[in-house]
């Protein structure tokens, strides 16, 4: 499955997040992050910076999921990548 134009599609990756303190955040608090990570699963014909493979942090507020072949895919643009690592 190819994403068109600045489109890119993303596997969500479940972290599990800790306070300074040590403390282990809920999914539900980890859920209210603005920015998540993922890895892209495909990327559109005009990304050019960003690659399949690749593990970024996106913009949540703007990610819409649809169910795939029984798989959860996230969709964004590129411009809501805020960092590639």
């Amino acid at each position: 499955m190819k994403p068109i134009s600045k489109y890119i599609l993303i596997e969500p990756i479940e972290e599990e997040l800790k306070t300074e303190s040590g403390i282990l955040l809920t999914n539900e608090e980890a859920q209210k992050r603005r920015y998540q990570k993922g890895k892209v699963y495909s990327v559109g014909t005009e990304v050019e910076t960003i690659h399949a493979n690749d593990e970024i942090y996106y913009d949540v507020r703007n990610a819409h999921t649809l169910l795939i072949e029984g798989k959860k895919i996230t969709v964004i643009q590129e411009r809501d990548v805020v960092v590639v690592l």
